[in-house]
């Protein structure tokens, strides 16, 4: 037998109190609150081709390929069309106001943070055991054994032993400050002397060095970045009553 059960508001908003999660969702209200009263103050406004774009961008975050996957995802997380468009216009809104505030600082933000965006292609194998971790750089350096063969010997982890270690395009503010000095120095393809920290002795293959373009996907990461400082600080300055 299937049971009824009904849940009001008040219910609703007793468990968001009882999950911990009121602090984000009143943070969230702040920034929204933020937005609106900015973007009115500045007499930013959104047109149907802006309200399409950030549509499709949502549908494409949320895998809503087709009509029907739309009304289950609404269904699923209990929203009506007038949700889903509310949704999507304070997306659009606050996307054309990052533009608006940042627009004009990217580029130079790139070029003074240029260094944080340079990426490597690298392989890596962690040891416990540093001694055992120089026997295998000399030998590699000697061709006594290969990268590969030392990463399905030593990585426990399935998926990464599969590939050999491979970790892809790995970006300089995502590594440890005594790696990255070390990696970005290297001359790839080349194997780095081991390492140590407090994961333990770092085996490392330099692939290859990219430094990343200032193309429109990294320009929006930057505008979000200066968009979140800037909601984050004016957040702070909010009186919450």
């Amino acid at each position: 037998m299937v049971q009824t059960v009904k849940i009001t508001e008040e219910e609703i908003l007793k468990q968001v109190k009882l999950s911990s999660m009121m602090t984000d969702v009143v943070k969230d209200i702040v920034n929204r609150k933020i937005i609106e009263d900015e973007t009115q103050k500045l007499g930013i406004t959104v047109d149907e081709k802006e309200l399409q774009q950030a549509a499709d961008k949502l549908r494409l975050m949320y895998q809503l390929y087709k009509a029907e996957d739309t009304w289950k995802w609404l269904k699923e997380n209990h929203l009506t069309v007038d949700d889903f468009e509310e949704i999507v216009f304070n997306k659009a809104l606050s996307s054309k106001l990052a533009v608006h505030l940042f627009n004009d600082k990217i580029e130079p933000y790139y070029y003074e943070h240029q260094l944080d965006y340079t990426g490597v292609i690298m392989y890596e194998v962690i040891l416990n055991d540093e001694e055992l971790a120089l026997e295998l750089f000399y030998a590699l350096q000697e061709g006594e054994i290969t990268f590969s063969e030392i990463a399905h010997q030593y990585i426990e982890d399935t998926e990464l032993r599969r590939k050999g270690g491979y970790r892809g395009l790995v970006y300089r503010k995502d590594l440890k400050p005594e790696i990255s000095a070390t990696v970005f120095a290297a001359k790839p393809p080349q194997v780095i002397k081991p390492i140590v920290t407090s994961k333990g002795v770092h085996l490392i293959l330099v692939e290859e060095i990219i430094q990343r373009q200032l193309d429109n996907p990294l320009r929006h990461i930057i505008a979000n970045s200066l968009f979140n400082e800037w909601l984050e600080k004016h957040t702070q300055q909010v009186e919450i009553i």
